[in-house]
Formats: structure tokens, C-alpha cells, sequence
């Protein structure tokens, strides 16, 4: 080969198309959509974190004054409460409350409600006893469980009671009864379990 005879000369590389100036407008249009985008990747879930954090929070507190109460607190036992604790709150009660304790030996749920006599009756059936089998100026609720729920049973009532024992892990209830106004008998349980 020879110095004349040469190589096909490359075509130089093509020059880059050069876009017209950005319009103010477009630029600020681009801009704000950058923005807009970036607020949506950053801000939602950062907002999503606060609530949740917040909800978070306010259960906790919510917990934390239910399970540090200590005594009686106004109102029906949950249904899981009833159930493990066989405790039939008979319908019509009024004048409800409960309070339950858990330690690593015994757990316990303390109830007390005003019913009528066909309630008490309910009531008394759904452990499998009768009425007849309450005992006058028994009362079957230790010192103890008086001195945890703040149950005194003294004074003018006219007080009966029972106990009603299971094998475990079935529970033992301990039941007081006054019956001072026969109409409206007031009663007071301590369920028991050992796990």
C-alpha cells in the first residue's frame, strides 16, 4: 500500500442539535412540577409517619389507664373477660363495674352489678347453682379480695354467698350477695384461674 492510496475519511461526529432558549414560563411550569414531586415523595409519608406515630402514642395512653387503674373501674367486663372468667353479667344490671389482676400464679376478675331477681337467678344458673344455695352471712369473698376490690360487707346488708369450685384451669367464683332490697339484689364476684 501506498501513501496514495488512503483510508476513507470519517465523517465528523454530527453536532448536537441545539434546543432554542427555555421560555421563563416553561422553565417555572418545570420547576414547580419538580417541587410538587418532590413534596409528594417527602411530605406524605413523612405525614403518614406523624399520625400514625400519634394514634401510636394515644393508644398507649389509653393502655396504660386501663391497665394501671387499680380498683373497680364503672362498666361491663369485655366479652373475652366474661368468657374466660365465666362471669355471666345477667341482663337487666346496672351499677357495673370490674377490675381485673394477673400475676404469674393466679389471675383474677372482680365484678359487681345490680340486678333483679330473675337476673340473679341467670346469674346463679350460668355456674350451675340455685339460688337456695346461698348461704346466709356467708361471706365467700376472702379479706384479701375485699382489701384489692375495696368491697366492704358490713353494716345493715343482708348478705349471702356461695362458692363455686372447678378443677383448673376452669375458674372458682366466690360470690356475695345483698340482699337487703330483694328487689334489686346487688352482686359481687371474685372469678379466679389459675393458669
Amino acid at each position: 500500500m501506498t501513501a496514495s492510496t488512503s483510508l476513507p475519511r470519517q465523517a465528523a461526529p454530527p453536532q448536537p442539535a441545539r434546543r432554542p432558549p427555555e421560555d421563563p414560563r416553561h422553565k417555572a411550569r418545570r420547576r414547580a412540577l419538580t417541587l410538587l414531586i418532590i413534596v409528594l415523595l417527602i411530605g406524605v409519608p413523612a405525614g403518614y409517619l406523624v399520625i400514625s406515630a400519634n394514634q401510636s402514642r394515644n393508644s398507649g395512653k389509653d393502655k396504660e389507664d386501663k391497665y394501671s387503674a387499680t380498683g373497680l373501674t364503672a362498666g361491663w367486663p369485655s366479652k373475652v373477660q366474661r368468657r374466660l372468667y365465666q362471669v355471666n353479667v345477667p341482663r337487666p344490671a346496672d351499677r357495673i363495674a370490674s377490675y381485673e389482676t394477673n400475676n404469674w400464679k393466679t389471675s383474677r376478675l372482680y365484678v359487681q352489678f345490680r340486678t333483679n331477681p330473675a337476673g340473679l337467678d341467670t346469674f346463679l344458673q350460668s355456674m350451675g347453682e340455685r339460688r337456695d344455695e346461698l348461704k346466709k352471712g356467708d361471706i365467700a369473698v376472702s379479706a384479701r379480695d375485699r382489701k384489692v376490690s375495696g368491697w366492704t360487707f358490713g353494716g345493715s346488708g343482708s348478705w349471702y354467698g356461695l362458692t363455686h369450685t372447678q378443677k383448673n384451669p376452669a375458674p372458682t367464683q366466690d360470690v356475695v350477695v345483698n340482699m337487703s332490697d330483694p328487689n334489686f339484689p346487688m352482686v359481687y364476684v371474685v372469678s379466679r384461674t389459675v393458669p
